[in-house]
């Protein structure tokens, strides 16, 4: 049982479970902007947005062709609405947050390539003399 408690409070396992809730909710918001906003506006546009009545019947088995391509145009939508409203603002705003990258303090020793101090006058791993760079 110690295991599995340590396991199950280890924390990469609780930040994936209030991913899953927060995701589910998520999905609801994004649902209802798509159902509610964007769909109702490309019907505005372009007409009737519903295909579900459009099928083709083979020996009496009906293919739903219709549901099959609402489907596929609401994962597209969705996936525009998510793409665009969350993970592009989301990434300008982590551009600028980025720490600046820290200054490089090795450099590579001309003989055998290893990284060495910057200021080194010699290479510790293969004890060849280097100019020391300021």
């Amino acid at each position: 049982m110690k295991g599995f408690r340590d396991f199950i409070l280890r924390g990469n396992v609780v930040d994936l479970a209030i991913a899953v809730v927060i995701g589910v909710a998520f999905s609801g918001v994004v649902t209802a902007f798509v159902k509610d906003l964007i769909t109702p506006l490309i019907a505005a546009i372009g007409g009737q947005p519903d295909f579900s009545q459009i099928y083709f019947t083979i020996n009496n088995s009906k293919f739903m062709i219709g549901d099959f391509l609402n489907t596929i145009i609401s994962f597209l939508i969705i996936a525009a609405v998510v793409y665009f409203f969350v993970v592009l603002p989301i990434n300008e705003l982590m551009k600028r947050f980025k720490p600046a990258p820290a200054p490089e303090t090795t450099r590579d020793c001309p003989y055998c390539t290893s990284k060495i101090a910057k200021a080194a006058s010699r290479c510790p791993f293969c004890t060849s003399e280097v100019q020391p760079v300021a």
